[in-house]
């Protein structure tokens, strides 16, 4: 649910005059193993920052001409790696019909899967059957392959059958066997199960109406593999504890054995007064180290504070910490200045690689993405492959 830029959906529930009065105390979740501040983004020097290639129409090669796409994520096995399949590898993403405004797609966003071999992807159709889904849309979640059984992560939006389209969010998960067949690799799914409800730390995703940006969240669920063998899933949350207009959460749960539900513990990283989204978190092992990424935009952050658009993150030894920030300040790259909405939704494999989608290339001014111009210049495709050097608390693009 990601990459956007205004609203397509009129009002908000609270309007943004009152959250914005409503950030005056800093409150941070109780046990948060990392806060992010906005004293630690002061140190962020944006002339200095890292930033990607400047994206030109050779990097926007469009996957389908009927759909746009974003928010990938590949059929994974236990390490977060692709898994190899017939030469090549299965792919997950967010798609929807392409539209004269390219920010609807978040009102019809259906899981779509793909095949990838070398640099190119190969659509192959809608994963989950019409109906399936608990919510009216799915939004981003996870793919992960155990045995011969996929196990697919995913986000609720809505309720189905929902006339006014709402933005309660709810963490599901539904497994199928994988086939051999090239064009048909999924069984038929099991009913989708809940597998955690926002309770303690994190604030019940449920507003009636909204703006993309504005919205609270509960969604991206990531499921993540200890070495000790316990199981936990990240998901992107806010704080119960601070119901105002920023107060973003990277959530954690643990899975209970006796019940195969996962309970919700202490955030990852708090990022009240901070940040609004901390969207799409997972971790990658590298090196002996944990590296916990999120994306998030500059216009999601809180008044005061100046950040760009790009792929943030942070590391540890092991999941119970201590956390710390990359590079001092959370940020591993931004988009270009010259091109500030032309990515977005970045994903980290464990060979460093990093996929994203191609946002609103060739512009540096808002308005420009304002229809009718504004489908011109969205890529709705994936974008090229970057890759990360990480050393320590160090991360940059190679």
């Amino acid at each position: 649910m990601s990459g956007h830029l205004r609203a397509p959906i009129p009002s908000a529930t609270m309007p943004r005059k009152e959250t914005e009065r409503m950030n005056t105390s800093p409150t941070k979740t109780d046990d948060a193993k990392l806060s992010w501040t906005a004293g630690n983004l002061a140190t962020l020097d944006l002339a200095a920052c890292t930033c990607a290639p400047v994206l030109g129409p050779a990097d926007v090669g469009r996957v389908a001409d009927d759909i746009d796409v974003w928010d990938a994520w590949p059929l994974a096995d236990a390490s977060g790696a692709p898994v190899p399949w017939h030469g090549g590898e299965l792919w997950f993403a967010l798609t929807a019909p392409m539209a004269d405004d390219p920010e609807s797609r978040h009102a019809l966003a259906r899981i779509h899967h793909f095949f990838r071999e070398g640099d190119s992807f190969r659509h192959l159709g809608q994963t989950l059957p019409e109906g399936f889904s608990p919510g009216s849309r799915e939004w981003s979640g996870a793919a992960r392959l155990e045995g011969a059984q996929v196990a697919l992560y995913f986000t609720a939006a809505g309720e189905r059958g929902e006339s006014h389209l709402t933005f309660r969010q709810r963490l599901f998960m539904t497994r199928c066997t994988l086939t051999e067949n090239q064009n048909a690799p999924f069984g038929p799914w099991s009913a989708p199960r809940e597998i955690v409800e926002p309770a303690g730390p994190y604030m019940a995703a449920q507003e009636s109406e909204g703006r993309i940006g504005e919205i609270k969240a509960f969604r991206d669920p990531f499921p993540w593999r200890a070495p000790d063998g316990t199981e936990y899933v990240l998901f992107t949350g806010s704080a119960a504890a601070a119901p105002r207009a920023f107060n973003g959460l990277v959530g954690l749960a643990r899975m209970d054995e006796a019940s195969g539900s996962y309970l919700p513990l202490a955030p990852l990283v708090d990022a009240t007064d901070t940040n609004n989204e901390l969207e799409r978190p997972h971790i990658v092992e590298h090196a002996g180290r944990l590296y916990l990424f999120w994306s998030t935009q500059a216009k999601v952050f809180a008044p005061g504070i100046t950040a760009p658009t790009g792929l943030y993150g942070a590391t540890a030894e092991r999941i119970e910490g201590p956390w710390h920030l990359l590079n001092g300040h959370g940020l591993v790259f931004a988009n270009p200045p010259s091109e500030p909405f032309q990515a977005y939704s970045w994903w980290v494999l464990p060979d460093l690689s990093v996929t994203s989608f191609v946002d609103y290339w060739g512009v540096d001014d808002a308005s420009a993405t304002e229809k009718p111009e504004g489908r011109t210049r969205f890529g709705g495709t994936f974008a090229p492959f970057l890759r990360l050097s990480l050393s320590g608390e160090r991360a940059s693009l190679t």
